[in-house]
């Protein structure tokens, strides 16, 4: 994935790649459109990977989804419910934007697995909390209008960082899919044991908050 990929950026901006192709056709270099003094544009070519607009950039990444599944246990990494139509297709997330890291796009620690939806949302601004960096605790859930919350006892920092989180990715908008999710369990429709693989935060919350059934305590 990483020598396919970045013979392909090299190649659409004009230099040596570092593994040379030795079969298929090449690339051919990108422009760019660039206005003169007088007015009119003309097509320069693109010579610097950091200029090669993101929707250009081959996603050779889509190769990681089924490994990125396995390692998650599906789960996706910002709504943390399992993926599956209801949440949207899997998707490969760059914690650091294609538009502003090109150098990241081809590697594994910059990948998130991310529902279609959320990674939508998440796009290219840099307000979302990198999963990899959440502490447990920091996000809390109400669970009569079953809100994402801030948790208390952090500093305000942390606390505004989670709101925007919360914001971004309009983490509220799946509030009747917990609730569902809890109701389910509660009432004895799935265990607690399918809860946590459909809906971990969800389960998690209900444990710490003393709210399982007699038996799951």
């Amino acid at each position: 994935m990483r020598q396919p990929g970045l013979r392909a950026i090299a190649e659409m901006t004009g230099q040596a790649p570092a593994h040379p192709r030795r079969s298929g056709k090449a690339y051919k270099q990108r422009t760019r459109k660039e206005v003169q003094s007088d007015g009119t544009s003309i097509s320069v070519p693109i010579d610097r990977p950091e200029d090669l607009p993101a929707s250009e950039i081959e996603p050779y990444w889509t190769k990681a989804i089924a490994d990125l599944m396995q390692a998650y246990d599906e789960v996706c990494a910002y709504s943390c419910f399992r993926i599956h139509p209801v949440t949207g297709a899997a998707s490969v997330d760059h914690m650091a934007p294609k538009s502003r890291a090109w150098d990241r796009v081809y590697e594994w620690d910059n990948y998130r697995l991310a529902a279609a939806r959320l990674n939508a949302r998440k796009n290219a601004f840099g307000d979302v909390l990198d999963p990899f960096e959440v502490q447990n605790g920091w996000f809390e859930l109400e669970l009569v209008g079953f809100q994402v919350l801030p948790a208390h006892g952090l500093t305000e920092a942390i606390r505004q960082e989670i709101q925007n989180t919360i914001d971004r990715l309009k983490l509220d908008d799946l509030r009747s899919a917990r609730e569902e999710d809890a109701v389910s369990y509660w009432e004895e429709q799935v265990s607690f044991a399918r809860l946590m693989k459909e809906s971990p935060f969800v389960a998690m919350e209900l444990r710490r908050q003393g709210r399982l059934l007699a038996g799951d305590a």
